[in-house]
C-alpha cells in the first residue's frame, strides 16, 4: 500500500547515499564516508517539498564544512527517473528538493489503484491489539462522557486495523459489585414507593419531577439518598409493576432485589446494543465482569500476588505492595469482609487480556476520572506474574466533555430532566455530527456547540466535508451525462495540474496514508478530522479557480481524474470516523 510520503523521504535518503557514493569513487569526499540524516516536510513551501539535512549532520565526521558536503553532494545527485525536479542548497547546508510532475501522477494513480483501501498499510501486521472502550455502566443509561469514549475508541481500532494489526474491540461489563447492589436497592425503593403511592402513576411523576426541581421532598421521604434517582430506574420499576403486579413484596429483601437486578440488568445491556448500534459502534465481546468472579479468576490473581510477596494484611484486608511497583500508594485487594476491590478485578480482567487471550498490546480508553487510576494501574502491571513482559498496556484518557446551546451550558434532557444521555444526543442532532464532534484531540477539554452540530453551512466542520463528497459526486454524474466520463490516470498528463490550487490539493491526497500512520501511533484519532476538513478545504479552493467544463480537452481529463482521487480520499476519511459520505445535499 502506498505512503508517499514516506516513499519520498526514503528515495531521497537513498539518492543522497548514491550521490555521497559517487563523491567518493571520485575522491571528493573521503573513501570510508557514512551519510546520515532526517527528511522533513517544511512549513515555507518556499523552502521545497522536502529538506535533507544530511550535508550538516555529516560534517563532523567527514571533517568537512556543511555547504561543501552539500554542493558535493548536489553535484553527484542523479535526479533523472526520480520523483524530483530540482534540488537547492539553502541556508548552512539544508537541500531543498522539489517534486516532479511524475510524483504527483503517482498520487493519482496510487488512489485510484486501492480505492476504499487508500491509506492501508502493513505495517505492523502480526501485532494483536485489544482497545477496550465505552464499558459504561449497565446501571443507567449511557452519558455524553461514553459517546465521547466510544468514537474514540472505535476510531483508533479502525486505524489500527489500517496500520495492519489485527485488531479486538470490546465492552467490559460492569455486572458485579456495588453498583450492580445499588442497582438492585434503587428499583426496590421506586418498587415500594410507587406501590404504595396515594395515586396514579401520572400524579407520581409530577410529584417526582418536582422533587427533581428541589420542590417538595417530604413525598420521597423513604427513597435512600445513595440510590440512583434516574427517570430510567422509575421506567423499569412500572414496568415490573405492570407485568407483575405486587407478587416481590412477598419475597424476603433479598430475594426481591435479585429478581430485580436479574430484571433489569439485561434490559439496559440490551439497550446498549441497540444504542451503540444506532451510533455505528460493534464490539467483538461483551466481557462481563462476573465471568471473573464464577471462574474464580479474581481470587486465583490475588492468590499470584500474595505467593510472590506483593501483599500484606492490615485490619483484615489485604493490601497490594503497590508502593513497591513506583506507584505512590498501596492499594486493597480484598476488603475485611472478603469482598474484592474493583482493583483486584482490575488487575484480573488486564492478565485476563495477556495471558488468557495472548494480547500484544491493550488500549484502555478512560475519562480524565480516571487518570490517576491509570498512572497507579500501569505501575502495578508492571509485576513479572501478572505477563506484560514483552507486551504493551497503554491508556487513551480523554478529556471532559460541555455542551453549549445559544452560548450556555446544556445539562439535562428534556424528558428526563437529567444530563443528556447519548441517545437524547442522537435524536437531537444525529450520528455523523456526534461522531465527528466527538471526534476531536482527546487529551483537550471539548466544547460541543449543539447549534453549530445542527447547522448547514460552512461553519459546520462535517456538513462542510460532506459538502465537498457530494458536490464531486454531482460534478462527475453531470460530466458522464454529458458524455465526459472520469477517465483512468494512465491516460491523463499529471503535468497539467500545475495550477496552485491543483498541486496543494494533491499534496493533501498524498498525505492520508501519513496522517492514518501517525493517528494511529500516537493514538490521536482527531488527525483525521482535520485531515479531512483541510482536504475538504483545498478541493472548495480548487473547485472555485480552477474550471472543468470549459477547460481544454486534455486538461478537462487530468482534472476530472484529480476530482475522481479527491472523492475517494474523503469517502475514506469520513468511512473512519465513521460519517457518511452522502452523493447528495
Amino acid at each position: 500500500m502506498a505512503n508517499l510520503i514516506e516513499n519520498a523521504k526514503r528515495e531521497i535518503d537513498s539518492l543522497l547515499q548514491n550521490a555521497c557514493a559517487a563523491a567518493a569513487a571520485a575522491g571528493e569526499l573521503p573513501g570510508d564516508a557514512v551519510l546520515h540524516g532526517s527528511v522533513e516536510i517544511p512549513k515555507e513551501r518556499s523552502n521545497g517539498d522536502y529538506a535533507a539535512n544530511h550535508a550538516m549532520a555529516g560534517a563532523k565526521a567527514l571533517h568537512l564544512p556543511p555547504r561543501k558536503i552539500a554542493e558535493t553532494l548536489v553535484a553527484h545527485l542523479a535526479l533523472e527517473e526520480s520523483s524530483f525536479s530540482s534540488v537547492e542548497i539553502a541556508g548552512p547546508g539544508f537541500l531543498n528538493f522539489r517534486l516532479a510532475p511524475r510524483w504527483y501522477g503517482e498520487v493519482l494513480s496510487a488512489v485510484e489503484r486501492e480505492g476504499m483501501d487508500y491509506g492501508r498499510s502493513e505495517e505492523r501486521s502480526g501485532e494483536k491489539v485489544m482497545v477496550e472502550f465505552v464499558s459504561a455502566n449497565p446501571t443507567g443509561p449511557m452519558t455524553i462522557g461514553n459517546a465521547r469514549g466510544g468514537v474514540l475508541g472505535d476510531t483508533l481500532a479502525t486505524l489500527l486495523d489500517m496500520a495492519g494489526c489485527d485488531v479486538y474491540r470490546e465492552f467490559y461489563v460492569n455486572d458485579a459489585g456495588n453498583q450492580v447492589d445499588k442497582f438492585g436497592r434503587s428499583i426496590d425503593g421506586r418498587y415500594r414507593e410507587l406501590l404504595s403511592w396515594d395515586g396514579d402513576y401520572d400524579s407520581y411523576m409530577t410529584a417526582w419531577r418536582a422533587l427533581r426541581d428541589k420542590e417538595h421532598p417530604e413525598d420521597f421521604p423513604d427513597f435512600p439518598d445513595d440510590a440512583y434517582h434516574g427517570v430510567d430506574i422509575i421506567e423499569l420499576t412500572k414496568e415490573l409493576i405492570d407485568r407483575d403486579g405486587d407478587k416481590y413484596l412477598a419475597m424476603t429483601e433479598e430475594e426481591r432485589r435479585a429478581a430485580f437486578i436479574a430484571y433489569g440488568l439485561p434490559k439496559n445491556i440490551d439497550l446498549m446494543h441497540q444504542h451503540l448500534d444506532r451510533y455505528g459502534i460493534h464490539f467483538d465481546n461483551w466481557f462481563l465482569e462476573s465471568s471473573l468472579h464464577e471462574s474464580g479468576y479474581v481470587k486465583e490473581t490475588v492468590d499470584l500476588l500474595t505467593a510472590h510477596g506483593h501483599t500484606y494484611e492490615k485490619d483484615g484486608a489485604v493490601w497490594l505492595r503497590n508502593t513497591a511497583f513506583g506507584a505512590e500508594k498501596d492499594e486493597v485487594l480484598r476488603r475485611s469482609n472478603g469482598f474484592y476491590t474493583y482493583y483486584a478485578v482490575d488487575i484480573a480482567y488486564h492478565r485476563n487480556k495477556f495471558i488468557e487471550r495472548h494480547f500484544d498490546r491493550v488500549i484502555d480508553v478512560w475519562g480524565a476520572d480516571h487518570h490517576g487510576h491509570a498512572i497507579r494501574f500501569g505501575k502495578t502491571m508492571t509485576a513479572p506474574e501478572l505477563g506484560l513482559e514483552g507486551r504493551k498496556l497503554d491508556f487513551l484518557i480523554m478529556q471532559m466533555v460541555r455542551l453549549t446551546r445559544n452560548g450556555e451550558t446544556v445539562k439535562v434532557s428534556k424528558r428526563s430532566g437529567k444530563a443528556l444521555t447519548l441517545n437524547d444526543l442522537l435524536d437531537e442532532i444525529g450520528v455523523d455530527a456526534c461522531r465527528f464532534f466527538f471526534n476531536a484531540k482527546p487529551d483537550t477539554h471539548l466544547e460541543f456547540d449543539l447549534d453549530l452540530a445542527i447547522r448547514q453551512d460552512s461553519e459546520n466542520p462535517v456538513y462542510y466535508c460532506q459538502y465537498a463528497h457530494a458536490r464531486i459526486c454531482s460534478l462527475l454524474a453531470a460530466m458522464a451525462a454529458e458524455g465526459c466520463a472520469v477517465p483512468p490516470v494512465a491516460d491523463i498528463d499529471a503535468a497539467l495540474l500545475s495550477t496552485e490550487q491543483e498541486i496543494e490539493l494533491i499534496r493533501q491526497l498524498s498525505a492520508l496514508p501519513e496522517e492514518a500512520r501517525l493517528a494511529a501511533r500516537d493514538y490521536d484519532p482527531s488527525r483525521i478530522n482535520r485531515y479531512v476538513i483541510e482536504l475538504a478545504a483545498r478541493f472548495h479552493k480548487f473547485y472555485n479557480a480552477c474550471r472543468i467544463r470549459e477547460a481544454e480537452e486534455a486538461v478537462k481529463k487530468a482534472r476530472l481524474a484529480l476530482c475522481a482521487a479527491v472523492r475517494t480520499a474523503l469517502a475514506v476519511s469520513l468511512k473512519i470516523i465513521g460519517v457518511a459520505a452522502p452523493e447528495k445535499m
